[in-house]
């Protein structure tokens, strides 16, 4: 069923010549940046973001400011004022699943009592069903070779399905939120079944959701053919889940749910253009990166304790000779945080772990090599201004891949967790009723006249 042509695909003599025309003409001055003082990703040069609005739902700290200076320290996330890490280290020690709290929190602001938590499972149970025939008549037509696309499709789609679609009231935005934070599970699982089966010739399998487990259960009971899982795989689902949660509104997809959200828009419009947004490979899709790189390493190392070899591969790396001639070391560095990323920190103590159960002691080694050796290569190579450190994707790939998660899925199990952040961010930014947020651009094109054809 694949509905690829290759006559609309072609790229022809005519297109390259325009497209070179367009990278002469489009080529800026990086120069002009600092001439003009533009904050260029809205960063300066010591990596501090430019505040661009407020928020109360999530904080990422990175920084101590000491006698006016910004000193880094080790990185701390927030969710509504509370500690990320004490909230995994609780779930822990009770041995429960936290998914479900965290999107309360995130949502309303405060920890659900017991009851309050139960009533919110049941009502995401009963808003996790998709309308009649959708599944046959949008999901299995046109299966996409990227999951992203499939599930922005659906969003959008959604949209026709929805009598008050375009009703902005809070009231109705909560209701449309809860209704895709329940089947965003569905929506991105049963697109990969598509994509198998029609790209892949695979076995077709769409499962109904299991009404008595939570978020990751589902998961993990609509991926396997035979619905079974661990208690400590569906933790370990669980805890990516939570710390993917939300990261503040300054990040990409969150910041694009704000912006889009400003304009007066619907919500799948914004959650479609948070899933473009999350897509990228600079965003949600670098776990998908880490693992491929980490795989090229460790097919090129003889000996994988042998420390001068991994350097070398990573000084390979920088200097675009290996991997993906990017000369970028995926995993490692932040555009905020320095010392520190929380969520590496969390889901590292899970990594070991896992890693132990699953007979992978020695690839988690090498990760925590490739962690330690990493910076102290890129700082010797490369000015930076606030250190370097691995980030969440470091390890989230290679925990995926443990459970069994196919690299199709990496960055749509990141949009499960993250749509309970953007339905917050966008409910934030209705609530609040601000104005459509439009930063200026500065123009650096010089002033012509216009010439009549004859005269060209």
């Amino acid at each position: 069923m694949s509905k690829i042509d290759p006559k609309y695909s072609k790229i022809t003599p005519e297109i390259l010549r325009l497209a070179q025309t367009a990278k002469d003409i489009g080529y800026i001055d990086p120069a002009l940046y600092e001439k003009y003082h533009v904050k260029r990703g809205l960063r300066d040069i010591n990596g501090q973001g430019v505040l661009t609005g407020l928020t109360e739902i999530a904080e990422v700290h990175s920084y101590s400011i000491v006698d006016a200076e910004y000193v880094p320290c080790e990185g701390k996330l927030f969710y509504r004022g509370i500690d990320m890490e004490e909230m995994v280290g609780s779930y822990e020690a009770s041995n429960i699943f936290g998914f479900e709290e965290t999107t309360f929190l995130l949502l309303f602001g405060f920890l659900p009592s017991q009851s309050e938590l139960e009533g919110f499972k049941k009502l995401l149970n009963e808003y996790r069903i998709l309308p009649t025939g959708f599944v046959r008549d949008v999901i299995l037509k046109a299966p996409s070779r990227d999951v992203m696309n499939s599930l922005a499709r659906s969003v959008l789609t959604l949209y026709s399905y929805d009598a008050n679609a375009d009703d902005i009231s809070v009231e109705n935005v909560l209701r449309q939120s809860l209704q895709l934070i329940s089947t965003f599970p569905m929506l991105a699982l049963y697109s990969y079944q598509a994509f198998k089966h029609y790209h892949d010739f695979g076995d077709l399998l769409i499962r109904t959701p299991n009404p008595e487990y939570t978020t990751a259960q589902n998961i993990l009971n609509l991926l396997r053919p035979d619905g079974k899982f661990t208690d400590i795989e569906a933790k370990a689902l669980d805890l990516c889940l939570i710390i993917h949660a939300d990261h503040g509104g300054g990040n990409n997809s969150a910041f694009t749910t704000h912006v889009v959200t400003s304009t007066g828009t619907d919500t799948y419009s914004a959650i479609a253009a948070a899933l473009g947004s999350l897509k990228g490979p600079r965003h949600g899709g670098a776990n998908i990166k880490v693992v491929k790189m980490m795989d090229e390493l460790k097919e090129r190392l003889e000996d994988w304790e042998d420390e001068e070899e991994i350097i070398k591969y990573l000084n390979d790396v920088l200097d675009k000779k290996a991997f993906d001639k990017s000369g970028l070391i995926y995993g490692v560095g932040h555009a905020v945080y320095s010392l520190s990323d929380p969520r590496a920190k969390v889901l590292k103590g899970f990594v070991e772990r896992l890693a132990e159960e699953n007979g992978m002691t020695k690839e988690f080694e090498l990760y925590s090599r490739v962690e330690k050796l990493a910076p102290q290569v890129i700082m010797s190579r490369r000015k930076v201004f606030k250190g370097v450190c691995a980030n969440v994707d470091f390890y989230s790939g290679f925990v995926y891949r443990m459970l069994g998660l196919p690299q199709e899925l990496f960055t749509p199990i990141f949009a499960v967790a993250r749509i309970s952040g953007w339905c917050a961010h966008r409910m934030e930014e209705i609530i609040n009723a601000g104005k459509i947020i439009r930063p200026a651009y500065k123009n650096v094109a010089k002033h012509r006249k216009y010439s009549p054809m004859e005269e060209r």
